[in-house]
């Protein structure tokens, strides 16, 4: 006799089916053929549908609960050939709703008792993990969708700040787009050196092109001339047909008299350039030479935002900006004529000459105009920003540079005034 003949089958079975009888899940015990012997409440709880499952055929439970029929059949083969099955995945609609279970199930042995012999399985209710892995999923979806959209509007924004930039004056540009933004939202009061310049009987230039050809002409002369103004470390206030208006000071200076050296030299930059530019302007059709005349003021000028709530402009305004105009129209071809402001700033390293005195229009004094001719040497165009220096709280200029050594005695003799000064209040 065996040892299994000493028991009674039922209670061995219902002894080693003990342990799931009060588990959370859904458990059953099917022979070796997949006929159901047992399962406990939670099985009969999770699916009251299938009634009485005894003897049925666990993979026709499996269809009649609406599994899949790819899954039904993953079970049946892995059952049989690994002889364990584990489907992390597997919905189930009961009473409308979906719910998702995981189905464990794995052959069990026994030598002393045959009809322990089967298979023993569950399914375990995953479905508010699945639900809570589904919200975390259309999270992340959302936060790569919101990435792709941040990541597409930044692109267009670098597009259309890419597009602005050729609008604007680099250093207005970069104060719009960084932290400093906020300061050209006020006006301001400075003293700047203007500078205005156009072409030379520039009506008869427009009567001899053709369309296409005057704009290749002017749109390479004003890239050239921008391009000059931006090397000088000058401001584009704006293009008025072919007038050029730039300004020093603003929203940098490195003080007025490097400010008004500074233009002088991008003046004559434009001069030079616009020598060197007539071969290829003739081989665009242009029968004679283009000739500019120049106009430079220096003063207090108004600086800030101007226009209306849909439009602003970032320029100047003030008697400075008429002056350099009047002086532009009144220069001959390829001249540069500047005023007694710019001229006081510049006499120790340019090589001015009195050229006229005028009451412009508006103007209640006799105004002194110079004509430029150029830098006393190659020694003043490029030794004399050592001469000047522009700090955040101190700004100093060397006014005679005969002596430097005595010049920076005196500053060390400032320095100690200074520091004497400051431990006195302290």
């Amino acid at each position: 006799m065996k040892i299994e003949d000493f028991f009674n089958q039922q209670n061995v079975i219902e002894l080693s089916f003990f342990n799931f009888e009060n588990a959370i899940t859904a458990a059953y015990f099917a022979r070796e053929n997949l006929e159901i012997v047992k399962v406990n409440d939670n099985f009969r709880k999770f699916f009251p549908v299938l009634g009485n499952v005894s003897n049925a055929y666990f993979p026709d439970v499996l269809t009649q609960l609406g599994v899949s029929v790819e899954q039904v059949e993953q079970f049946v083969r892995d059952i049989n050939e690994k002889g364990w099955v584990l489907i992390p995945k597997v919905p189930i609609n009961m009473d409308g709703k979906e719910k998702i279970y995981s189905l464990l199930s794995t052959r069990t042995r026994n030598d002393s008792f045959s009809y322990l012999n089967g298979v023993q399985g569950q399914f375990v209710d995953r479905t508010e993990e699945w639900a809570l892995r589904r919200e975390r999923e259309e999270l992340l979806e959302q936060k790569i969708r919101d990435r792709e959209l941040i990541e597409k509007k930044t692109k267009q924004l670098e597009n259309l700040a890419t597009r602005l930039a050729k609008y604007l004056s680099p250093q207005i540009y970069q104060s719009i787009f960084s932290n400093e933004g906020k300061t050209i939202e006020k006006h301001a009061r400075k003293n700047l050196t203007i500078f205005l310049s156009d072409i030379v009987k520039f009506t008869d230039l427009t009567d001899t092109l053709e369309p296409e050809r005057l704009a290749l002409v002017i749109n390479s002369y004003l890239s050239e001339m921008s391009a000059i103004a931006l090397e000088s470390g000058g401001t584009i206030d704006k293009f008025i047909g072919d007038a050029v208006l730039v300004f020093f000071g603003d929203p940098e200076s490195k003080g007025e008299r490097e400010d008004a050296l500074m233009c002088i030299e991008m003046g004559l930059k434009m001069k030079q350039r616009v020598k060197e530019l007539q071969k290829h302007w003739k081989k665009l059709g242009v029968v004679k030479e283009i000739s500019i005349r120049m106009g430079i003021a220096t003063g207090y000028c108004t600086v800030g935002n101007f226009g209306s709530d849909l439009r602003l402009d970032y320029t100047v305004l003030g008697s400075p900006v008429n002056l350099a105009a009047r002086l532009e129209s009144m220069a001959e071809p390829n001249t540069m004529l500047i005023d007694e402001n710019t001229k006081n700033l510049i006499e120790e390293d340019v090589d001015c000459k009195e050229f006229d005195s005028f009451i412009p229009k508006g103007f209640s004094r006799e105004i002194q105009v110079f004509k430029v001719n150029d830098f006393i040497s190659s020694k003043h165009r490029t030794q004399r920003k050592k001469l000047s220096h522009t700090g955040e709280r101190v700004e100093i200029n060397v006014f005679d540079s005969s002596d430097i050594h005595a010049a920076m005695k005196e500053l060390r003799e400032i320095q100690q005034y200074l520091e004497e000064q400051f431990r006195e209040n302290k």
